[in-house]
């Protein structure tokens, strides 16, 4: 496996420490059905990337930043975004009104899918570095973020008052406003950030392997 992604050891490696911190993470929840909803990309995703590593492995900063999103949507998820201690210590020492740590959360529901919207459409389309790549990644977060905010109301929807850890509003009438708009500056951060990084291990990526017809 070439050296600007994952090898199969590497990959079995990133894999048992996820799943033993997704385990740990639900080793009693303060709420097991928020729990299941918040970590429920996490058990989604680990698969898709064992399915799609051998003809299209990633990056290892996409695959980084995949685990450090796990990391966040599993302490979220353990503790209900609203009661992190680590968005408590937040609070305190920044002096805010709420618990932080659900805008921790949808920052970087921003700032991961752009890398890994980047490298696909980078891979997988004719797009080039540049304006139209930087605008289209940006929408793509915005789309997912959007997507994430109807998944949200059509739960409360659902199982009515229940659902009150899940949204983690705190009271919030513009949380979910507030959310999207923490994606969309998760995205351009990202692209900002690290997109010369990333580019840098694209250009040492093979070329994904083609599906050949059948009966070929």
């Amino acid at each position: 496996m070439h050296e600007t992604s994952l090898g199969p050891r590497g990959l079995l490696i990133y894999s048992l420490v996820l799943l033993a911190l997704l385990a740990l993470s639900g080793f009693h929840p303060l709420e097991l059905d928020t729990w299941a909803l918040e970590v429920a990309p996490v058990i989604i995703t680990l698969p898709l990337l064992w399915f799609s590593w051998q003809r299209f492995p990633l990056t290892r900063l996409v695959y980084a930043l995949i685990f450090v999103h796990a990391l966040v949507l599993m302490l979220g998820g353990h503790y209900t975004y609203a009661q992190v201690p680590l968005g408590f210590w937040m609070q305190d020492f920044m002096g805010l009104a709420r618990n932080p740590y659900d805008g921790i959360g949808h920052l970087a529901q921003g700032f991961v899918p752009a890398l890994v919207a980047r490298e696909l459409l980078l891979r997988l389309t004719p797009l080039r570095p540049g304006r139209w790549l930087f605008v289209i990644v940006v929408c793509v977060c915005g789309a997912i973020s959007a997507l994430y905010e109807l998944i949200e109301w059509g739960v409360a929807v659902a199982i009515g008052a229940g659902a009150d850890a899940f949204l983690g509003t705190q009271g919030d009438p513009w949380d979910t406003q507030k959310d999207m708009a923490l994606a969309f500056v998760g995205a351009i951060a990202a692209q900002l950030l690290l997109a010369r990084w990333h580019d840098a291990q694209l250009a040492r990526l093979p070329a994904p392997a083609k599906v050949r017809p059948a009966g070929v």
